[in-house]
Order: C-alpha cells, then sequence, then structure tokens
C-alpha cells in the first residue's frame, strides 16, 4: 500500500462514522447515507494527490457531503418516503429515544437546503460563517434557511407537542 493510500485508509478510518452520522441527518435513512458517505469518500480519493492542506479536511468532506446530498435531491433518481402526519401515541419524554425518533422525522420533513443549514448549524455547531462557506451562500441566506427551516420543524412537530400538552394535563 503506498503513503498516498495509507493516509487516506487512516483519514476514512478517523472520520467515515462521523460523516455517516452527518449523512444520516440530511437523507433520515442509514442506507441512503452509507451510499452518500461512499460516493463522498471516493470524490475524496480522487482528489487526494489535490488536499495539500490536511488540517482543513473535515471542512472539506462535509462540503463533498453536501454537495453529493444536494445534488442527488436535484437529480430525482431515487424515490423518497413520505413522512405522515401520524401523530405519536405516548407522551414524549426528555432526551427519550422516542423524542429522538420524533425530532428525526420532523428533520426528514424539512426541504433539503434548510435540513443542511439545521444539521450544519445546530448538530456540527458550525458557525454562521462556516456554513455559508460550505453552502456557498452569504451568512443571510443560512440566516434566514435556519429560520424557516425552525418554523418548518415546528410546524411538523406542533401536533405531537399539543398530544404531549394534553397528556400531561390529565
Amino acid at each position: 500500500m503506498s503513503d498516498r493510500d495509507a493516509a487516506f485508509a487512516a483519514y476514512f478510518a478517523a472520520r467515515s462514522d462521523a460523516m455517516r452520522g452527518t449523512a444520516y441527518l440530511l437523507c433520515g435513512d442509514w442506507h441512503r447515507a452509507e451510499d452518500l458517505v461512499q460516493s463522498t469518500f471516493t470524490k475524496l480519493y480522487m482528489a487526494w494527490n489535490r488536499t495539500s492542506r490536511h488540517e482543513v479536511l473535515d471542512a472539506y468532506v462535509r462540503q463533498i457531503l453536501l454537495r453529493t446530498f444536494l445534488d442527488e435531491r436535484r437529480r430525482g433518481w431515487w424515490r423518497q418516503e413520505r413522512v405522515t402526519s401520524e401523530a405519536v401515541e405516548q407522551a414524549v419524554t426528555a432526551d427519550s429515544p422516542e423524542e429522538r425518533l420524533v425530532l428525526l422525522r420532523a428533520l426528514a420533513g424539512v426541504p433539503p437546503r434548510q435540513r443542511a443549514v439545521l444539521v450544519l448549524r445546530y448538530w456540527e455547531d458550525l458557525s454562521v460563517e462556516e456554513t455559508a462557506s460550505l453552502l456557498g451562500c452569504s451568512p443571510g441566506t443560512v440566516k434566514s434557511q435556519a429560520a424557516r427551516g425552525l418554523e418548518t420543524l415546528r410546524r411538523v412537530l406542533a401536533p405531537t407537542l399539543a398530544t404531549n400538552r394534553e397528556g400531561i394535563n390529565e
């Protein structure tokens, strides 16, 4: 194995799980997330000789992942599952697995660009400027997309929150 391949394999081993988690948050499906990560790292490998600044590699890989996700959505060559409006049957408690599932379902109902902003800002904990740089847009666009994405999440979660409030009041 060449030094180039060894360096790439080491980076892949260290960062693929984190990128898989980000990909899952973007697409909401573990199998698609795996495909996105595979495509992302394939693209990275093709450019590996040209990547000289390995200290900023995570940001570069995250950008490849986002572009791969958004490009896939634009092409429309896959079918997306439709989110249903079924209410959660039991009250959701803080930090419960059920709460996480409800949130992930709600996130799947957010448009891709807004979802990308929400994942980068609130899951990856990137600044507005870092998010804007990765998405190739202005900081103002990131702020407006984040606000719209949060509003969409609130709207999607409203029936669940109302159900939970009723369960608490009984």
